[in-house]
């Protein structure tokens, strides 16, 4: 659009030339580029406006299929003017999060993340029917106006497959410890979910934040390294025996680094004696 804009006004510049439009019945000519320029900064200004209308139809078209509804027996409440729609590169995933069923959560779970609420607003008159409160589609197209009404059992979808998923409960900042109160894990519809994403809590537990993580976000195996738990030169808890029975612990000083399950060396810094242990946890190790 703007470089057909670029191309009309160098145009109507080029026509007039040295020698036209300086009458004053050309003087309209000399506004063209002006109301073409109007023209353009009108269209890209539309381009929010364009994203949001599309995320209305579709999620109007899902709860047409959804509520056995006609788009004519309801609207959308006005969404707050801060809300900046954003394009989702995936299709967008809508549910009915709560008991009233009027209102419908849209998900992006692609890139960006984001997710808001749309609330239907009925006509007087209307009322819900169809799947339950529990039900999640994607983005599906809306049912030919021209058929006549099926009852509500007939159009129930089958549930979809859900996956589990871990997502931390807040802001994970890179270099980030991550303990297990941090993370929950959920269950979301597999349909948009990253093939690395983390299915169990014990999988990254002790680990490491590599970049920040926003609360409510899938993580991934590579969004989390193995924490160094063990630093050289630290004081080191190392356990002596079989677990169950008899055993002993002693403090040790560290001589190198070390993450959970890795073997370092170790020092007894009261006899000098050089041992070996296995990591496993924030400074502790089990002596081999």
């Amino acid at each position: 659009m703007q470089v057909l804009c670029h191309w009309i006004v160098g145009a109507v510049a080029a026509w007039r030339g040295p020698g036209r439009g300086r009458g004053r019945g050309q003087s309209w000519v000399r506004a063209l580029p002006w109301l073409f320029l109007l023209g353009c900064a009108h269209a890209q200004t539309d381009a929010p406006t364009s994203v949001q209308n599309k995320l209305l139809s579709e999620v109007s078209q899902w709860a047409q299929k959804t509520h056995q509804l006609q788009a004519d027996q309801f609207s959308f409440a006005p969404l707050d003017a801060r809300v900046q729609v954003q394009t989702c590169d995936r299709p967008l995933v809508m549910d009915l999060p709560f008991a009233t069923r009027e209102t419908v959560r849209v998900r992006c779970l692609g890139s960006p993340y984001w997710q808001l609420y749309l609330r239907l607003v009925l006509k007087p008159g209307v009322t819900l029917a169809g799947a339950p409160a529990s039900a999640q589609h994607a983005a599906t197209p809306a049912a030919p106006t021209n058929v006549a009404a099926v009852p509500p059992k007939a159009v129930v979808s089958a549930p979809p497959v859900l996956r589990k998923v871990v997502v931390s409960k807040q802001l994970l900042r890179s270099g980030t410890t991550v303990s297990p109160d941090m993370l929950e894990e959920q269950e979301v519809p597999s349909l948009g979910v990253d093939l690395q994403a983390v299915t169990s809590v014990k999988d990254v537990e002790n680990g490491e934040m590599v970049r920040d993580m926003q609360a409510g976000i899938p993580l991934r195996s590579h969004d989390v390294r193995r924490a160094i738990l063990v630093k050289q030169g630290q004081a080191v808890i190392l356990t002596i025996g079989q677990s169950g029975g008899f055993a002993i612990s002693a403090r040790v000083e560290a001589l190198q680094d070390g993450r959970m399950n890795e073997q370092i060396r170790l020092k007894n810094p009261e006899s000098g004696r050089i041992l070996s242990g296995v990591v496993t946890g924030p400074n502790a190790a089990r002596g081999l």
